[in-house]
């Protein structure tokens, strides 16, 4: 019989107030016992809301026995902290993407956790949105025959303030890891080994500063030589823009985007006049994040490894490297996984 997985929340912030949600109204499987934040204030409203309790310290919450598992929703600079703190108590782990901006740190952490043997979930949560899933068991099942051409759009509704982009680590490790985590599900066995990336600034002069881009496309070659063209933009006036297309031999699989209803209307104005698209990744992926915390506590409860792990997020991060590389090269790069 399934049992009850107490979770310590590790951030309070918007997605953390989301992940602590699903956690404690949500999920019948899920208690939240503790949240912790470096701002208090965030951290007791949340708690209270939930009828949980406020951890002193990351130590205090790690080492309570009732806590099975850590969600870590924080600031990216404390991911690899927690990560590590929570493998060395023995806690399960889901955690936001990305691990870390610096693949080095990451690389670190690797090492440092390898003996400890915790399950450990990279929190890419379009792997669970139920429409790109299909699109993805298609392809596997042979639906389309042999994959040639696999087309992610994914557009923002705008852009973040300029104090986040600031430490957001720029448009690739960003918005585009998750992109590159999908294109890398999708293709499953069959390896990118080339990637091109270019970009330019169409809506914030300020990212000029940032040495960074609001708009970009990115084609991927994998060893079967399959190709993949991302778009992003920052800036998509109509809402959220999330669409995968898969190409084959035998035909071709579509994820649309989600509407709040199938409702259209016709009159002297428009014909089909559809429903507005969602406006952002927490309504456009609410099932997807419940479908996450509910796979990674049947990880917890079996004991085993995520489908989704440490690896992947290593992995979309080289990919997210390559793409500055690329764009600040102008030339294709050959990706390294070792």
């Amino acid at each position: 019989m399934p049992g009850v997985v107490g979770f310590a929340l590790f951030g309070a912030g918007r997605i953390g107030a989301l992940h602590a949600a699903n956690i404690a109204a949500s999920h019948p499987r899920a208690k939240l016992a503790y949240v912790f934040d470096t701002n208090q204030e965030a951290a007791a409203s949340t708690a209270a809301k939930y009828d949980a309790q406020v951890a002193a310290s990351v130590e205090a919450a790690l080492g309570d026995a009732s806590v099975d598992a850590v969600l870590i929703a924080s600031s990216t600079n404390t991911h690899v902290d927690l990560i590590t703190a929570a493998a060395r108590a023995g806690k399960a782990i889901l955690c936001e993407k990305p691990i870390d901006l610096d693949i080095e740190r990451v690389e670190r952490c690797r090492r440092d956790i390898a003996a400890t043997g915790v399950p450990l979930q990279l929190g890419f949560n379009r792997r669970y949105d139920r429409s790109h899933r299909a699109v993805c068991e298609a392809v596997r099942a042979g639906e389309i025959g042999a994959l040639e051409l696999l087309v992610i759009t994914s557009r923002d509704p705008g852009l973040p303030p300029v104090s986040y982009l600031k430490v957001s680590g720029g448009i690739f490790r960003d918005m585009t890891i998750h992109d590159f985590d999908l294109a890398r599900f999708i293709l499953g066995d069959d390896p990118v080994e080339e990637l091109y990336a270019t970009g330019s600034i169409m809506v914030e002069q300020q990212l000029r500063e940032l040495g960074d881009v609001d708009t970009a496309m990115v084609v991927m070659k994998a060893a079967s030589g399959a190709l993949v063209h991302i778009n992003n933009s920052r800036r998509a006036v109509y809402g959220y823009d999330q669409r995968v297309e898969a190409f084959g031999s035998r035909g071709m699989v579509q994820s649309e985007n989600l509407r709040a209803s199938t409702l259209t209307r016709s009159g002297v104005k428009a014909t089909d006049a559809r429903e507005p698209l969602l406006h952002f990744f927490m309504e456009r992926y609410r099932q997807a994040y419940l479908d996450e915390l509910t796979d990674f506590i049947n990880v917890v409860d079996a004991k085993r490894q995520p489908t989704v792990g440490f690896e992947d997020g290593r992995c979309a991060l080289l990919l997210a490297n390559a793409a500055w590389e690329a764009l600040r090269s102008g030339k294709s790069v050959r990706i390294r996984y070792d």
